[in-house]
């Protein structure tokens, strides 16, 4: 789609989406970063990558084991 555009199309659209982002509220790093810590420290005890998956409800344990004689 970007090659059958003009080159003053593009810079249009991009002159489009830089006035959406200056819209933007900024908040500054050293409040994002602590509001993001507290919010992943406080959603630790559900994070299945940290505390696992129960083997009952492991979708992706072994049914049962295969043996051959």
């Amino acid at each position: 789609m970007a090659q059958d555009l003009s080159e003053k199309e593009l810079l249009k659209m991009e002159v489009e989406q830089l006035k959406k982002e200056v819209k933007n509220t900024r908040v500054p790093i050293s409040k994002s970063g602590k509001d993001i810590k507290d919010y992943v420290e406080a959603q630790a005890g559900n994070d299945p990558l940290l505390k696992g998956v129960p083997e009952d409800k492991n979708p992706f344990r072994e049914k049962g084991s295969c043996m051959i004689s």
